[in-house]
C-alpha cells in the first residue's frame, strides 16, 4: 500500500472513530508533552494529535500492519510513532506534519490556519461577489482552499505551493472531505498559473529564519517580503469584484509595521478598497528571543482584504 492511500485510510478511520484535535503552537505541544505521564500516548488523540510513541494494539492489527509497511508509523524503541499529525477544523480532518516541524519540507498546521479560516469564513459569508474561480498561494494542507470549495461547490479553486508534500497532503485532504472542485498545482505564488481570480488567499511564512526554511521563512525584511510580494502580485490578478485575504504576522518595531508602509502605496489606487487590522497583537513571542529580532517588540497577526471595484 502506498504513503498516500494509507494516509487516506487512515484519516477515514480517524474520522470514523470522531477523532478531533485542536494543535497548538509548537511550545505549548512541548510543554504539554513534557508533563509527567504523557511520554507514551494511550489514545488515538495522544497518538496522532499530540504525536506522542503509542504502543502497538492501538489501532486494528490489519490497518496497523498497512501503517507500518508503508511508513506512516515508525518504530520508536518498543513503541510506534506517527510520522504525521491530523488536525480538526470545523468539520474537515487534516493530515499535516509530524511534532517537532524541523525538517525543510515541514507542512505546518496551528493556531495561524486557524485564525485565517475565521478570515475566509467571514469573507464568504458577507461577499456579493460570485465566486467562480479561487487560488490559495501556499496552501500547506489546503485549509484554506478547502473552506472555500465546500463553500462555494461550483467553484474551482487552485490550491498551490512550491512544497511537493504541501500538495500531497491537500490532495489527500480534500479526497478525504470527499471535495471535487479543489485542484493542486505546484506554483511558486501566482507564477505558474493563469487568469484571474475572483478570490486569492494566503497564509504565507512570516518568521525570519536562520535555516530559511520554505514553511517557516518570510524573507529578509523581519519575515515581510513573501507577504509584499503576494500583495503586488495578486492585486494585479483580480477580477472585478474579487478580493485577495492576506493572513500574515508582522514585527513591529518602535510602533511602526513594515509591511504596512512597504504594500501602502501599491494599495491606494482609485480601483481598490482595502481594509487591515490586526487580528491578535501578540503571537509566537518566543520568536523574539531569535537572532534577527533584537529591536522588534513584538509580532502581530494581522488580515488585510483587498477588493477590485465593481464599475460605477
Amino acid at each position: 500500500m502506498s504513503g498516500q492511500t494509507a494516509l487516506l485510510q487512515l484519516g477515514k478511520l480517524l474520522r470514523a472513530s470522531g477523532y478531533t484535535f485542536v494543535t497548538p503552537t509548537p511550545i505549548t505541544h512541548q510543554r504539554v508533552n513534557d508533563r509527567a505521564g504523557n511520554a507514551i500516548g494511550s489514545t488515538l488523540r495522544d497518538a496522532f494529535g499530540w504525536n506522542r510513541p503509542f504502543a502497538q494494539g492501538l489501532l486494528p492489527r490489519q490497518e496497523e500492519s498497512e501503517l507500518i509497511e508503508s511508513g506512516v508509523l515508525e518504530r520508536d524503541h518498543e513503541q510506534l510513532k506517527s510520522t504525521v499529525r491530523w488536525s480538526s477544523l470545523d468539520n474537515l480532518l487534516l493530515v499535516h506534519s509530524a511534532f517537532p516541524t524541523t525538517q525543510e519540507d515541514s507542512v505546518f498546521f496551528g493556531p495561524d490556519t486557524y485564525r485565517f479560516a475565521q478570515t475566509i469564513n467571514r469573507h464568504l459569508q458577507t461577499t456579493d461577489c460570485a465566486i467562480k474561480c479561487a487560488v490559495d498561494i501556499g496552501c500547506g494542507t489546503g485549509a484554506g482552499a478547502m473552506l472555500i470549495a465546500q463553500a462555494k461547490p461550483q467553484a474551482e479553486v487552485f490550491a498551490v505551493d512550491i512544497n511537493p508534500k504541501a500538495l500531497e497532503f491537500t490532495a489527500i485532504n480534500a479526497k478525504l472531505a470527499g471535495l471535487n472542485n479543489v485542484v493542486c498545482h505546484a506554483s511558486n505564488v501566482l507564477n505558474d498559473v493563469e487568469g484571474r481570480f475572483d478570490l486569492i488567499v494566503a497564509n504565507p511564512p512570516y518568521m525570519k529564519d536562520s535555516r530559511q526554511r520554505a514553511y517557516r521563512h518570510g524573507g529578509d525584511a523581519l519575515g515581510a517580503d513573501l507577504s509584499v510580494r503576494i500583495v503586488h502580485e495578486s492585486i494585479e490578478r483580480l477580477a472585478v469584484g474579487g478580493s485577495l485575504l492576506l493572513y500574515t504576522g508582522v514585527a513591529i518595531v518602535d510602533v511602526q509595521d513594515p509591511f504596512l508602509a512597504s504594500v501602502k502605496e501599491a494599495l491606494d489606487q482609485p480601483a481598490l478598497d482595502w481594509s487591515y487590522r490586526e487580528l491578535d497583537p501578540d503571537v509566537f513571542g518566543e520568536e523574539l528571543l531569535e537572532a534577527g529580532y533584537e529591536q522588534v517588540d513584538r509580532i502581530a497577526a494581522v488580515e488585510l482584504i483587498v477588493t477590485r471595484r465593481l464599475p460605477v
